[in-house]
């Protein structure tokens, strides 16, 4: 450290006190204190003057104040917030300090860090302007259109200027080192604007030329996604852009670009074709890993089980990727062996992770069908074990249709109730008229299909046939007791004892002709009446009274001819003949007569109108008569 002349007396005096020799220390303050001395000191130091720049060595560094030797008679004071870096603020470095006071009453000059540094920045930043070369700087901050940057003065970045792709918050760049042109420079409004974009803008055009040259279809080329779009995106090479289309993009099914990519994302691509004119180049991505439908059908035979994840769910179905660009659908049909599903999110959730069968592989259309259910053991095959054809099993009616019902047997398996099988006797055109939603029934199995996924089940079926008790105990001719039931237009339905509807034709109501069936008959009404037709494979039963009536004309010619015992006719009229046929006495004198002559005026003499006749055995079986009634609705 150099000692100023101030301390040089204090050094002589420490000599003399510890010297051996203290006639020399005395003789050498002596000198030090004497006019020549000091003379000569004052030539051989250095002067300074306000404004100049110099160099100046750390001595002491205080709380507020550095101390700086710059060669002068004492040493020189620097604020210290003038060093901006603490950390190279050390005793010994050496820094450029502005003279702002040569000497101040105390004698001590006053420096300036922050101005040298100021004028010497001045001066380097006039230079790389006029000579048109990029500076470093750190972004300070944001301010109103663009960012403050430190580059050793302050400078004014607009936000047009700070990169080749549009910015959506500056606010990122805060804190960074950016190298920068600059565009203006004006001193004395101490304003300066510069640029990084022009930077980058020259960098991309070297990249481009070069990629130019070296560009060739095949090759594979890293880049960055620029931007984004429905059909694909745009990804930027270094200098020239290239489509990403999206059916290039997966093997698998097409996806949405955005699930895939994302702006500024850094991706290989391969060449697929390039227009040295144009410059316009088509990228792909899956040509980058072997088309994995070439050997999907060995890898995922049908029937093998798979792994893989769902990656978006539909109306029809569920989509599983089975693995990078191999996607199968589950079609809701598949998904479950007895819920009823209605949307595949009541099964499955995106990214879920499931187990999955081969059903079906298609590599020319790229398709795969997957079952879920398949994976589960299949509960109809189950209930054909369980339930074999002839058991009796109680269900639930869960829904009514036109045709028939469905009758739920397990939870979610349901067994089909035509409305054919519901009656053997009765004609049922809608099962509501019979049964309720919820209601408890006993059903008998008819037939169950587990491929099919069917059961069908007969309410009828837990009773035996009247049909068949009908053919061989009432035979065609035989006089059957009947209740009408039913009365339409062409005639009456009426209820044999076993339960089985017969129909008596409008023809065959009386051996006069009747206009309409309420006339002559009602519902509840009992009558008499004759088997004329019986068809088992269409389940109808012809009925006549007219018919009954002839047969009891028959019985009374027979015992009038003497051939039985004498019968009171008009009784067996009031027993046989619907009341509505005969309203008076007299209207049974009028049918008696006819019965007896059948319109014969020479029988009803050879009878003598004698109304007491014997009756004789009974007629056998009528002819068939032809069948009259309409087909059934």
């Amino acid at each position: 450290m150099a000692y100023k002349y101030t301390d040089l007396n204090a050094r002589v005096d420490e000599l003399a006190t510890n010297s051996l020799d203290p006639e020399l220390a005395k003789e050498l303050n002596e000198y030090l204190t004497s006019p020549e001395f000091e003379k000569s000191l004052k030539e051989g130091m250095a002067t300074y003057k306000e404004g100049d720049i110099i160099k100046g060595q750390v001595i002491l560094i205080m709380d507020d104040k550095v101390l700086v030797d710059i060669g002068y008679k004492s040493e020189g004071v620097v604020r210290i917030t003038d060093f901006i870096n603490r950390d190279e603020l050390k005793v010994g470095a050496v820094f450029d300090f502005y003279i702002e006071v040569p000497e101040s009453e105390e004698g001590i000059p006053i420096l300036s860090k922050t101005k040298a540094d100021r004028i010497k920045n001045w001066e380097y930043i006039e230079k790389a302007f006029e000579e048109n070369r990029t500076i470093e700087g750190v972004v300070v901050r944001k301010v109103k259109g663009g960012l403050k940057v430190d580059i050793g003065v302050d400078a004014f970045m607009p936000g047009s200027q700070v990169s080749v792709k549009p910015i959506t918050d500056l606010d990122e760049y805060v804190g960074k080192r950016l190298e920068v042109y600059i565009l203006s420079l004006n001193k004395k409004r101490r304003n300066v604007v510069v640029s990084h974009r022009k930077i980058l803008e020259e960098r991309r055009e070297e990249q481009r030329q070069k990629l130019i040259e070296t560009i060739k279809v095949g090759a594979i080329l890293t880049g960055e996604v620029k931007n984004i779009t429905d059909f694909g995106a745009f990804i930027d090479l270094g200098g020239l852009d290239g489509l990403l289309h999206v059916s290039d993009m997966s093997w698998g099914r097409p996806k949405n670009p955005h699930q895939l990519l994302k702006i500024g994302q850094k991706i290989e691509v391969m060449v697929l074709t390039y227009d040295p004119d144009t410059h316009r180049v088509s990228l792909g991505l899956k040509q980058k890993t072997p088309n994995p439908w070439l050997t999907v059908t060995e890898k995922y035979p049908v029937g093998s089980v798979a792994t893989g994840k769902v990656i978006s769910l539909t109306d029809y179905g569920a989509f599983v990727e089975l693995e990078d660009g191999l996607e199968g659908m589950i079609h809701i049909s598949e998904m479950s062996w007895t819920r009823r599903i209605k949307h595949p999110s009541e099964m499955l959730n995106i990214g879920d992770e499931v187990h999955v069968m081969i059903l079906h592989v298609d590599p020319e259309e790229q398709k795969i069908s997957l079952g879920l259910k398949q994976t589960q053991p299949n509960p109809w095959k189950i209930m054909a074990e369980k339930y074999p054809v002839g058991s009796v099993v109680k269900g639930k009616v869960r829904a009514l249709m036109e045709y028939g019902a469905f009758i739920e047997i397990e939870e979610g398996i349901d067994g089909l109730l035509h409305v054919s099988d519901i009656s053997w006797t009765k004609k049922i055109t809608n099962p509501a008229e019979v049964l309720k939603k919820d209601q408890e029934v006993t059903v008998k199995i008819l037939s169950i299909d587990p491929e099919m996924e069917k059961i069908n089940v007969g309410i009828k079926q837990l009773e035996p046939d009247p049909w068949e008790q009908l053919v061989s105990e009432m035979p065609i001719g035989r006089h059957v007791e009947v209740e009408i039931t039913k009365l339409v237009s062409f005639g009456a339905f009426a209820k044999l004892e076993n339960g089985v509807e017969g129909l008596i034709h409008l023809s065959e109501m009386a051996l006069e002709k009747v206009q309409k069936p309420e006339d002559v008959l009602k519902i509840g009404q009992k009558v008499m009446a004759k088997i004329i037709n019986i068809n088992p494979q269409e389940r109808k039963v012809g009925l006549s009274i007219k018919e009954y009536l002839k047969d009891l004309d028959h019985e009374i010619m027979a015992t009038h001819s003497g051939k039985g015992e004498p019968v009171d006719v008009r009784s067996m009229l009031k027993d046989a003949i619907p009341s509505e046929l005969l309203e008076s006495t007299s209207k049974i004198e009028e049918v008696a007569e006819k019965i007896i002559g059948n319109g014969n005026p020479k029988r009803s003499e050879k009878a003598g109108g004698d109304s007491s006749v014997g009756v004789g055995k009974a007629p056998g079986p009528a002819a068939p008569v032809e069948d009259k009634s309409p087909p059934e609705n």
